[in-house]
């Protein structure tokens, strides 16, 4: 595990100029439509599909994670992702372990707060960032996902479970989820704002802390991802901390082509939090999203 600077891109060689503007040339299929954006209430945990729970251990910090079947839950075979139908959030990826990690090493070092803050996670799944987030002191914790069965069959449960074994139950009176697509879903989340953020006026609203694993996988919706953070991080200190795989092969996405869109527009820097080769030809990485 390793940390580094501010982002360069296409610092190394494997970091291929011809993907610079691939974001904008996708030829994945269409998607059909999304499903409707709702807020989830805490309440609406499903009583027919079985939980089961089990701890999982981030170097000396055990946090609880759940398990459903895909097939239960949603009607599908046990697959990672259906895109535009199920995208992944009952699978816990390691993008969601690398960036618990990666926050509780800036609390310990002094670069990051939570406590008394608003937080997003985005794409959240099983949510343990938010939930560590949560149990960091956060005013409020806001857990988005594309499924509303995601949130109701496995991301209350988890936060239920986490919040009691840690006697925190008061804490969830800040929690609240909401189900959507990130193009339209700013229209309910309670801090954000419908333009895109105004670098030179500032933005009185807002979250302070967006967290999102695993989030960029897809080149297709990679614009609209961007877009919502935009409409959802406070200005000027708002902060995004994103992990996810450096190159996603036979998908197009990854860390540095979302970063090289960042880059392109110039209105917010990244810096390298921590890296993590696992031994496999691919690499993850956390990155600091901050504005300029």
């Amino acid at each position: 595990m390793t940390t580094n600077g501010s982002f360069q891109l296409f610092s190394s060689s494997d970091d291929k100029p011809s993907l610079g503007l691939g974001f904008l040339e996708s030829s994945e299929p269409p998607l059909p439509p999304p499903p409707p954006s709702i807020e989830v209430l805490s309440s609406e945990v499903s009583p027919s599909v079985k939980y089961t729970v089990e701890p999982v251990n981030l170097d000396g910090l055990t946090l609880l994670k759940g398990r459903v079947n895909t097939k239960e839950v949603l009607g599908l075979p046990n697959s990672d992702l259906v895109p535009g139908i199920y995208e992944g959030g009952l699978k816990l990826w390691e993008g969601s372990l690398d960036l618990v990690k990666a926050l509780r090493s800036e609390i310990q070092n002094g670069h990051l707060s939570l406590k008394g803050k608003r937080v997003l996670e985005l794409g959240c799944g099983h949510g343990l960032p938010g939930i560590f987030a949560c149990l960091e002191g956060s005013a409020e914790t806001h857990f988005q996902d594309f499924n509303a069965e995601v949130l109701r069959c496995l991301t209350i449960p988890n936060v239920n479970a986490n919040l009691a074994e840690r006697s925190q139950p008061d804490t969830a009176s800040g929690v609240h989820y909401f189900a959507g697509d990130w193009g339209e879903i700013h229209q309910l989340l309670p801090h954000a704002h419908e333009g895109e953020i105004n670098s030179e006026h500032g933005q009185a609203t807002g979250y302070d802390v967006i967290l999102m694993a695993e989030t960029i996988y897809s080149i297709s919706a990679q614009r609209n991802l961007y877009g919502l953070i935009k409409k959802c991080m406070i200005h000027p200190h708002g902060v995004v901390y994103m992990a996810g795989k450096k190159h996603y092969f036979g998908v197009g996405g990854g860390t540095r082509q979302f970063l090289s869109m960042l880059e392109k527009e110039g209105v917010m820097s990244a810096t390298l939090v921590t890296e993590v080769a696992d031994g496999s030809s691919n690499v993850r990485e956390v990155w600091k999203l901050s504005y300029k």
